[in-house]
């Protein structure tokens, strides 16, 4: 399992496999037409013994392949390096000469071949020539008895001759080659940088890491920055429907003790917790719901910069005891969402939150709304997010992917876990959806739009104050949250 777990993550890195493919295959076109041509020359020589020497066929043969190995050496030796050179005026030295040939036997016969491999063709000829006729005569001057007989008798068989194309370097063979070490290299560094990448890439590794179910996967969006909220023509994406599956799998997430007071958190800064948790909020009051959002990050608030909202007076405010909490939530649109801002900047934010006067306002809170979101202060950066988490129904952890390393996730985990918070489940932002399903999506969507009928404008309008109480009352309801006891 964890070597296919390695392969999945290497198949996300095939841009490495690619670009290492590419950079041998430069390498070798380089190293090709850098590299000199080169031509190789040979000759092959036949070995054989006289009838007036060996008798028995079988063996004189063994006896010539044993003389055949040695003549091998003797093609590479200094003595006949020295005499080519002595001979032949071709401007190298001995050791450049013996450096230049090669020997080949074939098992089983008493052939010899001798190479002479070099950059110029006609000096690899003229060496190749002088090789075999100096090779000739030292094989017979070694050979001679004192009786002057020879028992060996060596012929040319074959050559001398000399290629008409260069040997190297082969364009084919080297880039056909160098495309294969790529590969191979490139696969083994995409598996390297697949496990030692320890971001999380996928929504089974943030499952894994918390042990919490995935209630959402919010797709990222490039517009997303500027227009952060789903509203107006974000209203229609593939982001917004994402929200609203969270929306319909945070309701069912336990249906005999439904969470009312949701924290919405995350490991690290940035990772998208409160734009969450406002369009978290949108859609519920979207679904009819009387919504509550507050903002719990004390530190670094955000919500009220997301939705246009004075921040002067909120949250902090109301626990010090300045002001009550109906003369500080404020209405956002038209929808049944109410909003608590973060309020002054208090110095000690931990124990204001934890003070027995949160506890008391999420009391209150609880019983004149249908959900309150609160949006905390990251896990890993300060306790505050834990000490919101603790009294609240559950938390809900966003993680965004590529940015947080697993470690990081299982450490804001336990930290919930560590003091009995409901973990409701983890959602993956700014996710990667394949092209597939964003297709079939943007398709739906198009012909929904195209086929969906006209509404009358009296009909579409929501119900004005006194006209009615809405779904689930809504707007009386939400009436009685702004006249909470002072």
């Amino acid at each position: 399992m964890d070597l296919l777990r390695q392969l999945r993550h290497a198949r996300r890195h095939w841009w490495v496999v690619l670009a290492t493919v590419m950079v041998v295959l430069g390498v070798s076109a380089f190293l090709t037409v850098r590299a000199q041509p080169r031509y190789v020359a040979s000759v092959t020589f036949f070995v054989t013994t006289p009838n007036s020497g060996v008798t028995d066929a079988y063996q004189g043969g063994l006896f010539l392949q044993q003389r055949v190995k040695s003549y091998a050496d003797l093609l590479s030796s200094d003595r006949l390096a020295q005499s080519v050179v002595a001979d032949t005026p071709v401007g190298l030295t001995a050791d450049e000469v013996q450096r230049r040939v090669t020997t080949s036997t074939e098992t089983g016969t008493v052939l010899l071949r001798a190479s002479v491999i070099d950059t110029d063709q006609t000096r690899a000829m003229k060496v190749t020539e002088s090789l075999a006729q100096k090779f000739v005569e030292l094989v017979q001057k070694v050979e001679t008895t004192p009786e002057g007989k020879a028992p060996i008798k060596i012929e040319i068989v074959s050559g001398p001759r000399v290629s008409a194309s260069p040997v190297s370097p082969q364009p084919v063979r080297n880039l056909t080659l160098g495309g294969l070490i790529g590969l191979v290299l490139g696969i083994g560094l995409a598996i390297l940088r697949g496990v030692a990448d320890v971001r999380l890439r996928d929504s089974a590794g943030l499952q894994r890491a918390t042990g919490s179910p995935l209630l959402g996967e919010i797709p990222f969006e490039s517009g997303a920055r500027s227009a952060p909220l789903i509203v107006g023509e974000a209203a229609t994406s593939a982001r917004a429907e994402a929200v609203r599956k969270l929306r319909t799998n945070l309701r069912f997430v336990d249906v005999h003790e439904p969470a009312r007071v949701i924290a919405v958190t995350s490991a690290l800064q940035g990772e998208g917790k409160t734009t969450l948790s406002c369009n978290l909020a949108i859609a519920l009051a979207e679904a009819g719901w009387r919504v509550l959002l507050v903002d719990a990050d004390l530190r670094r608030p955000k919500v009220d910069e997301y939705l246009g909202l004075d921040a002067g007076v909120g949250l902090t405010d109301v626990l010090v005891g300045d002001v009550q909490v109906g003369d500080v939530v404020q209405r956002w649109g038209d929808k049944s969402l109410l909003v608590l801002p973060s309020g002054s900047a208090p110095p000690n934010p931990s124990e204001l939150l934890g003070s027995k006067a949160m506890a008391d306002l999420l009391l209150a809170l609880r019983e004149s709304a249908d959900i309150v979101i609160i949006d905390t202060a990251p896990l890993l950066a300060v306790t505050d997010g834990v000490v919101v988490a603790v009294q609240a129904d559950g938390a809900l952890l966003v993680t965004q992917q590529g940015r947080t390393s697993r470690t990081q996730v299982a450490a804001a985990a336990r930290s919930l876990h560590s003091v009995s918070v409901r973990l409701l489940g983890c959602v993956l932002n700014m996710a990667k959806v394949a092209k597939a399903e964003a297709y079939q999506y943007e398709a739906y969507r198009v012909a929904a739009s195209t086929t969906a009928p006209s509404v009358p404008a009296e009909r579409a309008a929501p119900p004005r104050h006194g006209e009615g109480a809405g779904v689930n009352g809504v707007t009386d309801r939400t009436q009685e949250l702004t006249r909470l006891p002072r």
